[in-house]
């Protein structure tokens, strides 16, 4: 009998034990994209050339994009600055997401909710650090809460709804935007790729077998989907960081 996929998918035995903490599936992945980052990285700039190579090209290439397209748009020159952070965070977050669809790992990272959390929670503390930085506690406050050009009036029926998008919202959102994304994907593969091993290898029949080839035909679909989808994330997840940081330094 088929059995779709559900919740059981983002449920994992501990893979071993360092004393009392379990390492999990997700833990092993997250140390395995922050050490392959850094590493693609490091082969390309380590002996920069005046004729790159290939690893080289790719390298500035990378940073280019991440400069040109997210962190200049979003904070003009002072982003140059933040490349550091931001250049880390979106090929971060790209990498691990990229984890869905390579064998054996075939897990989105940033599909459990508590490494969207903590990207998001770390973007939401240089916010108000910076933030307060540049203008002080209360002058951040009033920054974010009471834009400029409003009446007594209208500033005191924004201020709340703009206090609760800045400080409440869109950390929450910020987060929950990743994780679901790649919580939703990851399901939909293993939908269709179920249907396919069901219909063509676990139970194959001649009705079922037109089945089991939509499945896999919507397998590789959704894949490619899913590949577009993940950079797309990682592109919007660095977009919002960079935008939040920017306008607590009131760029």
């Amino acid at each position: 009998m088929f059995e779709p996929p559900g919740l059981g998918l983002f449920e994992w035995k501990p893979l071993f034990h360092l004393g009392p903490v379990a390492v999990h599936k997700p833990i092993v992945l997250c140390l395995l994209v922050t050490a392959v980052v850094p590493a693609f990285f490091w082969g390309a700039f380590a002996r920069p050339a005046i004729v790159p190579g290939r690893m080289q090209n790719l390298g500035e290439l990378a940073y280019l994009f991440v400069r040109d397209q997210i962190a200049r748009p979003m904070m003009g020159v002072r982003g140059d600055r933040w490349m550091g952070l931001l250049f880390s965070l979106f090929f971060f977050v790209w990498t691990a997401n990229l984890m869905a669809v390579v064998p054996p790992a075939q897990f989105p990272v940033t599909g459990h909710i508590a490494f969207p959390a903590v990207l998001a929670g770390l973007v939401y503390v240089i916010m108000w650090v910076v933030g307060v930085r540049a203008h002080g506690l209360v002058g951040f406050i009033r920054h974010a809460t009471c834009p400029p050009g409003l009446s007594r009036g209208e500033t005191v029926l924004v201020a709340p709804l703009e206090f609760l998008s800045a400080f409440v919202l869109r950390p929450f959102t910020h987060a929950v935007r990743l994780f679901a994304t790649m919580f939703a994907g990851h399901l939909l593969v293993a939908l269709f790729a179920t249907v396919g091993y069901h219909f063509l290898i676990q139970a194959p029949t001649p009705l079922g077998a037109p089945v089991g080839v939509v499945g896999v035909a919507f397998t590789v679909v959704v894949t490619a989907l899913e590949l577009f989808v993940q950079a797309v994330q990682a592109y919007v997840f660095t977009l919002i960081a960079a935008y939040s940081i920017g306008d607590a330094l009131g760029v």
